[in-house]
């Protein structure tokens, strides 16, 4: 039999003129929108005395104790199935679902959503197709999940219980109400259908199936309604917290707006390709004979117009080209590379400017990244290149693993918000915190002093950072000029927001670049 839990219930479409008022929920703060009203209890009737008849004769007995009271029991937390395979196609939205509200419940405990979808895929065994759709519900979710969760919040009066349960609904209400000018995925009736299927299908919420189902339906009954009170609301209106909309604006005081819409778009897919196996021109060529067509985004960056699995790609697994962005692109060359330099790329992974310096000039290369798996991952790119490369697995404001002789070039892709990659990664915006800046931009303070001592004089390095806050870019480069008199600060792009169109396509990067006096 299914376990019978307490889960939440649906908010009646008018209220009684009598009954209380819920508690005003603070804007834009998620938990807020769970929140439990506060109901003002009724008064207590007042006790009616009845006549008090006289005992015959008053019999003595000891005076009863009181009733020890309850001890509070200790609060124990259930174990939610996340990984739990369900019983379900492998073809199925239902499945594709309940994958994604296990990515989303995941996200929301701190994991990011690349670690989050390889436990799912692991968990379910799904076919790549099955991958692609979860994967694909999953970000869609993620751009969304500010809007969907106001709209929750006012269709229900208390929170699941189970956090994929939770999940399983804002997925449900991305696909049911998608970004204005976009096509829905599926028909209306299907996503309800499918979401209660997925419900049933799952043992921490079977008993909740007549819940979503209720839910979504009333969605698509008042869903103008909906729609227009939660977009009141700034969480649902730009799918970002409310410290991350007043830090945009406190930056960017004209292209707040362009900035947070550019960061839920989909992202391209864009490819860099390897001049020293083919040109651009042969390339697009190579496509065009595969069917697929292209933009020229930057000397060596094509944009697919239709994006399309790595594996489909003409040349890929030759090297032939490597997926990269636009903007990302710019830093091999702003190293001024020639044969034969010592080079160093710090904070390496995944490995995209590692290929690209060694695309650009033979050189003695080192790259440096404190996560062993994903240096693995650098060793793999540049083994499909065609490349090799000293790799280190170590922190780079250490100097333990310095052989002491110094570089003639150095990248310091250092850590930031990734503020300006968030439409490639929608998460970042859910797993940051405010106080997160402060301490990024310490860390890379200290990165950058560090090697710069691991620079030969007359040699450069280039400041690189994905991050669109002045604290972790501009601020963090004037910084470190002033700390270091012998720098000497050189031409470079500075801030690039992010930009979509014809001939013009990036993420939101900072470049520094800095030589160090002779």
């Amino acid at each position: 039999m299914t376990d019978k839990r307490r889960t939440l219930s649906i908010k009646p479409k008018a209220a009684s003129a009598q009954a209380p008022k819920p508690a005003a929920r603070p804007a834009g703060n998620p938990a807020a929108q769970y929140a439990r009203p506060q109901t003002a209890g009724q008064p207590a009737p007042k006790p009616v005395k009845k006549p008090e008849a006289k005992p015959a004769a008053p019999e003595r007995r000891p005076a009863a104790r009181p009733a020890p009271a309850a001890r509070p029991a200790y609060e124990v937390k259930p174990q939610f199935q996340q990984d739990f395979r369900p019983d379900l196609p492998s073809d199925s939205l239902a499945l594709a679902m309940l994958g994604a509200a296990s990515a989303v419940a995941q996200v929301r405990a701190g994991t990011a959503l690349p670690q989050a979808l390889a436990q799912v895929f692991a968990a379910y065994g799904v076919t790549p197709q099955g991958r692609g759709a979860i994967q694909d519900l999953a970000y869609r979710t993620m751009r969304g999940l500010g809007r969907a969760e106001t709209l929750l919040g006012l269709m229900t009066t208390k929170a699941p219980d189970v956090p994929m349960l939770v999940g399983l609904i804002e997925c449900a209400l991305v696909l049911l109400d998608p970004p204005e000018g976009d096509k829905a995925a599926y028909e209306p009736f299907t996503v309800v259908d499918q979401a209660v299927t997925a419900a049933a299908h799952h043992p921490d919420f079977a008993h909740a199936k007549a819940m979503v189902n209720a839910v979504l339906r009333r969605f698509l009954r008042e869903r103008d309604a909906l729609v227009a009170t939660a977009l009141q609301q700034p969480l649902a209106q730009w799918n970002y917290p409310q410290w991350w909309i007043d830090a945009t604006k406190a930056a960017y005081p004209r292209d707040w707006e362009a900035i947070l819409a550019a960061g839920n778009r989909q992202p391209p897919l864009t490819l860099r390709v390897n001049t020293r196996k083919t040109s651009l021109d042969e390339y697009l060529r190579l496509l065009d004979e595969a069917g697929m067509a292209a933009d020229v985004v930057g000397p060596q960056a094509l944009r697919l117009k239709q994006a399309t699995n790595v594996a489909q790609i003409p040349g890929f697994h030759d090297g032939l080209v490597s997926v990269q962005d636009a903007g990302a692109q710019l830093a091999a060359p702003l190293l001024d590379l020639h044969d034969g330099l010592r080079v160093l790329d710090a904070c390496a992974a995944p490995g995209g400017k590692s290929g690209h310096i060694l695309e650009v000039a033979q050189v003695e290369l080192t790259s440096v990244d404190a996560d062993p798996q994903r240096l693995a991952r650098v060793g793999d790119n540049l083994g499909r290149l065609g490349f090799e490369a000293t790799l280190v697995a170590a922190e780079a404001q250490g100097q333990d693993w310095w052989d002491g002789r110094q570089y003639d070039r150095i990248l310091a892709d250092v850590p930031c918000t990734a503020s300006g990659i968030v439409r490639r990664h929608p998460d970042i915006r859910w797993l940051r915190r405010k106080t997160d800046t402060r301490q990024l931009t310490t860390l890379s303070g200290e990165i950058l002093d560090n090697l710069w001592q691991m620079l030969r004089a007359d040699g450069k390095l280039l400041f690189v950072t994905c991050s669109l806050w002045p604290q972790e870019s501009e601020a963090q480069a004037a910084a470190f000029a002033a700390r270091h008199d012998d720098a000497i600060r050189l031409d470079a792009p500075g801030q690039l927001l992010p930009s979509s169109g014809a001939g013009l396509d990036h993420d939101g990067l900072f470049y520094a670049l800095f030589q160090k006096r002779a």
